[in-house]
C-alpha cells in the first residue's frame, strides 16, 4: 500500500544545569530539601541542601522560576504554535511578552490543570487544553456518568445522543444543548452500544437489551455468557461476542418475536471483544489474539488472521482494508494480497502504549482520519494512508469508547465517566482535494 510513517515533534530549548544550581547563600542544614527533590521549593536561600550531586533529571528551581521548564529564549510566542487551546486566555489578550508566553510542548498536558489545581496559570510550561491540533474543536463535555463510559450511539434520524456506563445507567442527551434528557437504570454494567434504524442495542452481563426509540418497545435477549463487549448488525442479523468465545446470532423474525436465535459462530478459544462488518464479511477480534473472518451469506469462517501478540481490542473497515489494534501496542493494516482474497498484513504502525479503540471519519477535505485511543489517556488522530499525525486528545483516564456521526461530529468516552463531543472544523475553500476512500466505523 506504500504507507509511510510521518511524525512531527516540537523541540524545547534547554539551559545548562548550572542555571538551576545558583545558591546565593549556603544552607544551614545538611538535610536535603524534600520540596527541592520534587522541584517545588520556592525559597532562595533555603535552609536545606539543594544537592547538585543528585541525578540531573531532577528539576532545580532558582528564585521565582518555573519548577518544570526554563523560559523560552527562541523568540517564538504561542502564536507560532499549532496548539489549539480552548481554555487559554493569554492568546486572546495578546498583552503578554514573548518571554512570558513560552511555546507549549505539543505532547504534554498539565495534569494539575486537568484536576483543576494548577497555580501557574499562563506561566505553566505545559498545555492547559484537552487537545492540540488545528482541524477540530471541543464542543461540549456533558457530565453525569459516575463510572466509565462504555457505549455511545447516535441513532439515524435522531436528535438525541445515547450513552451507557459501567455505573449501570444509560443517559439520553439533547445533541444541541448537551443537557441530559433522561437517565435509565439498567441494573447492570453496560459493555457496549450499537444502533440500527430505530433500534438501540445494549450489551449487558448475560443479556442484550433491545430498545425501539420510535415505538418504545423493549426486549431482553438472553443467551450470552458473561459481559457482552461487542455488538454488530448486518443483513437483518444481530451479532454479539460472548466471553466463552462464541459469537451469538439472532435473525429478524415476526413482530411478536423479532429476534430469533440462529446457530452460534464457533472458533475463538477465548472471549470475543471486538466486531466489525464490511464487504459482506464479519470480522471478530478476541482475547485469544486472533481475528476471524466470517462470510455473512454462509456464516462460515473463511480465514483466521494471526499477527497480534495480545488482545485484539478493536476492528475497523477502511476501503478494501481491515484495520486492527491491540494491547501489543500496534495497529495493523490488513490487505488482500493473494488471488484467493485472503488478507495479509500490509503495514504495521507502532505506538508506545497499548491501543484500546479505533474509529474513523472523513475530514472536511474528504481525507480519511483514524482515531486511535491509547491506554496512556490520549487519543491520537492519524491521516490515512500515511499515518501522518493530525492531533492529539487528552483525558483524565483512558478513552475506551469512540463513536463518529454525520456532520463531522465524533465522541469520546473515558474510564472516569466523561463524555466529550468534538467536531471537525471547516477547511479553507481553496482545498478541493478528495480521496476515493470510504470509512465504515465500528
Amino acid at each position: 500500500m506504500g504507507i509511510k510513517t510521518a511524525r512531527s515533534t516540537v523541540g524545547w530549548p534547554q539551559k545548562s544545569g548550572a542555571h538551576y544550581n545558583q545558591r546565593p547563600t549556603a544552607p544551614t542544614s545538611r538535610k536535603v530539601c524534600s520540596y527541592w527533590l520534587e522541584g517545588r521549593c520556592n525559597r532562595n536561600p533555603c535552609r536545606f541542601l539543594h544537592d547538585a550531586s543528585l541525578p540531573r533529571n531532577v528539576y532545580r528551581r532558582a528564585a521565582k522560576q518555573s519548577s518544570y521548564m526554563p523560559e523560552d529564549r527562541s523568540g517564538k510566542g504561542p502564536e507560532s504554535s499549532p496548539v489549539n487551546s480552548a481554555s487559554s486566555t493569554s492568546r486572546e489578550r495578546g498583552d503578554l511578552s514573548k518571554d512570558k508566553n513560552p511555546q507549549k510542548p505539543q505532547g504534554k498536558v498539565c495534569h494539575y490543570w486537568m484536576l483543576g489545581n494548577c497555580v501557574k496559570g499562563d506561566s505553566c510550561p505545559f498545555l492547559h487544553s484537552w487537545f492540540h491540533g488545528v482541524d477540530f474543536a471541543l464542543l461540549a463535555k456533558p457530565e453525569g456518568h459516575k463510572q466509565g463510559v462504555s457505549g455511545i450511539a447516535l441513532p439515524s434520524g435522531s436528535t438525541k445522543l445515547y450513552s451507557g456506563s459501567k455505573d449501570g445507567t444509560a443517559r439520553i442527551w439533547y445533541c444541541h444543548t448537551g443537557k441530559c434528557d433522561q437517565v435509565i437504570n439498567l441494573g447492570g454494567e453496560v459493555g457496549c452500544f450499537t444502533c440500527e434504524g430505530p433500534w438501540v442495542f445494549i450489551g449487558m452481563p448475560n443479556t442484550i437489551k433491545a430498545w425501539n426509540i420510535q415505538n418504545g418497545a423493549s426486549y431482553d435477549i438472553g443467551g450470552p455468557v458473561g459481559q457482552v463487549h461487542a455488538l454488530e448488525v448486518a443483513k437483518n442479523m444481530l451479532f454479539a461476542g460472548a466471553l466463552d468465545g462464541a459469537i451469538l446470532v439472532w435473525k429478524g423474525g415476526s413482530e411478536a418475536d423479532p429476534f430469533q436465535m440462529a446457530a452460534p459462530l464457533m472458533g475463538h478459544t477465548r472471549g470475543v471483544v471486538s466486531l466489525t462488518i464490511g464487504r459482506d464479511r464479519l470480522y471478530s477480534g478476541s482475547i485469544d489474539r486472533t481475528i476471524r473472518v466470517w462470510d455473512l451469506n454462509t456464516l462460515e469462517c473463511v480465514q483466521e488472521l494471526v499477527g497480534h501478540t495480545d488482545v485484539v481490542m478493536s476492528l475497523l473497515c477502511w476501503d478494501q482494508y481491515l484495520i486492527s489494534c491491540s494491547l501489543d501496542q500496534t495497529v495493523k493494516v490488513w490487505g488482500v494480497a493473494t488471488e484467493g482474497g485472503s488478507l495479509e498484513v500490509a503495514y504495521t504502525h507502532h505506538e508506545d502504549h497499548g491501543i484500546l479503540a479505533l474509529s474513523g471519519l472523513m475530514d472536511a477535505c474528504g481525507k480519511p482520519v483514524l482515531l486511535c485511543a491509547c491506554n496512556d489517556n490520549t487519543v491520537r488522530l492519524y491521516e490515512l494512508p500515511s499515518f501522518t499525525e493530525r492531533g492529539k486528545i487528552f483525558s483524565r483516564r483512558e478513552v475506551r469508547t469512540l463513536q463518529t456521526a454525520p456532520g463531522g461530529l465524533f465522541f469520546t468516552g473515558d474510564a472516569a465517566g466523561m463524555l466529550t463531543v468534538w467536531k471537525w472544523l471547516d477547511s479553507p475553500k481553496s482545498q478541493k482535494e478528495q480521496l476515493p476512500h470510504s470509512m465504515e466505523s465500528c
